[in-house]
């Protein structure tokens, strides 16, 4: 048994017991769930670099050889989203020390976010379909209680859409899996590599597909299936939604872009071209979505939406630069994206209130804060040199390569609207003048200041990485560009899981 490969899910269960045993004790759990993140990160640091000098890495579970026993594996795409993963645990954990109220602490705040990074984890490694299923109810069922956690009105109104639609989507993940294991005998990715193209009646395997896409595309928040998601990640505290809004939908991403480069890959070219058709109108509807939003949470909400699309239209190009931008894309807006919300949670704690009609005259007052926005916000618009031009040049390109000029022309246009929302948020909570009466929920700046500088560190340190992802982006493209030839080559990842 590869123990690396085990860490990522083991580190956070037993974080999650260490807690739970330690319920009355919240400065305990902090302690315990800050030193698992840590180490989480540590050993997503270790896998990465593990594979990129060994190659892909698989291990049985109980001894049982694959494609009968359950398989963990990891290829490059699977450790840079542990690394990521990890990373994100830990600095939302840091956020959440000075942001958490007592009562969720002592509700279980921090088990249960434990418990949804080790369903995190258990998806971006798993070797099998069922299990996959099994590490989604582990996540929806934590990142359900996490949402209702609080019991305020607003919460459990959008955590019963969030649970419903998404039990919908695992009934229809359940049945797809059912009917893969009905007409191939296995559930083993690498092993339905195999079996696949030998099923006789193709039209069962196109529509397994289709399932497929539609369990993972509803996860995903894609078009026409995202409307539970801008209802439900404004509702909850700002980490919780941080956290959400950084690894949840990009699950149902990777889950897309892995069954259909390893499962249904022949005969998929009408699929491809359905995908970049949802990728267009998912980048369309979203950043529409947001710009027509005042409240600061629900506009970044929607543009979570509108970014998905852009991690699409990679997976429909399906080219070799095409999936390194979506991997690449999908990295840089983990990031930026975490950040913004971590940065609504600073406003809101300056200002009391996520209304941008209520907010102004931040730039005055707090500069720095202004500059911590702008980083994410321009990388998430695409502006140069920052990371979210790099990911999108490398879309465009890979558009312009296919002769795909209409979403190309889709991701440009979103690009500018994004541009412009970025630019309404800014001109609303930071240039304008502060409204009449806003003055008066001003916070106590000896209680407040303390907790706010606290809350900036993850932001500093989340700013500084999508800095560094633009500045770097050469050898971090290499990387992503490796990742994504084990995706269209997976001769190695087959040898590894089945030793052939």
């Amino acid at each position: 048994m590869d123990l690396l490969l085990v860490l990522p899910i083991v580190i956070p269960f037993g974080t999650a017991i260490v807690c739970l045993l330690l319920w009355d004790r919240v400065v305990w759990q902090q302690v315990i769930t800050l030193a698992g993140m840590a180490g989480l990160l540590v050993t997503g640091m270790v896998l990465l670099a593990t594979i990129s000098e060994d190659g892909v890495q698989a291990t049985q579970m109980g001894g049982w050889p694959a494609p009968f026993g359950i398989t963990l594996v990891a290829d490059l795409f699977s450790a840079i989203m542990v690394l990521i993963t990890g990373g994100m645990g830990f600095l939302v954990i840091l956020y959440s020390l000075s942001s958490m109220d007592r009562p969720r602490e002592r509700f279980g705040y921090y088990p249960l976010f434990s418990i949804m990074l080790m369903g995190v984890c258990g998806a971006f490694l798993t070797g099998d379909i069922f299990n996959l299923y099994v590490w989604f109810e582990v996540l929806l069922i934590s990142s359900f209680v996490l949402l209702a956690l609080g019991g305020e009105s607003a919460q459990l109104a959008s955590s019963i859409q969030y649970v419903t639609i998404n039990l919908l989507s695992s009934t229809i993940f359940l049945l797809a899996a059912g009917m893969l294991y009905a007409i191939t005998g296995t559930l083993n990715m690498a092993d339905l590599h195999q079996q696949i193209p030998a099923v006789e009646q193709q039209g069962i395997v196109l529509a397994l597909a289709m399932m497929l896409l539609v369990a993972f595309g509803i996860k995903a928040a894609i078009f026409p299936l995202f409307f539970w998601l801008p209802v439900s990640y404004h509702t909850p505290p700002i980490s919780v939604s941080a956290i959400f809004a950084a690894l949840l939908t990009k699950v149902g991403v990777y889950a897309l872009i892995r069954i259909f480069t390893l499962i249904f890959v022949q005969g998929m070219d009408g699929v491809h071209q359905l995908i970049l058709v949802i990728a267009a109108l998912t980048m369309i509807t979203g950043v529409f979505g947001a710009v027509a939003q005042y409240d600061l949470r629900s506009l970044l909400a929607f543009h979570i939406v509108s970014q998905i699309g852009y991690m699409l239209m990679g997976l429909g190009l399906f080219s070799s630069l095409a999936l390194a931008g979506a991997i690449y894309f999908m990295v840089h807006n983990i990031v930026a994206k975490a950040n913004l919300f971590l940065i609504s949670g600073v406003v809101n704690r300056l200002r009391h209130t996520y209304d941008l009609k209520k907010l102004g005259g931040l730039y005055r007052t707090q500069p720095a804060l202004g500059m911590l926005f702008l980083v994410p916000a321009l990388s998430l618009a695409g502006l140069p040199p920052l990371s979210g031009f790099w990911g999108k040049l490398m879309l465009i390109r890979a558009g312009l390569e296919a002769k795909d000029y209409l979403i190309v022309a889709a991701a440009l246009f979103v690009s500018l609207w994004t541009l412009y929302s970025m630019i309404k948020i800014w001109n609303e909570a930071f240039l304008k003048e502060q409204p009449e009466g806003a003055a008066s929920l001003a916070p106590d700046p000896d209680v407040e200041q303390r907790s706010i500088w606290f809350m900036l560190v993850p932001v500093i340190a989340l700013t500084a990485i999508t800095i560094v992802l633009g500045l770097a982006a050469e050898p971090v493209f290499h990387l992503m560009q490796r990742a994504a030839e084990q995706l269209l080559d997976p001769s190695e990842y087959l040898g590894a899981v089945l030793g052939s």
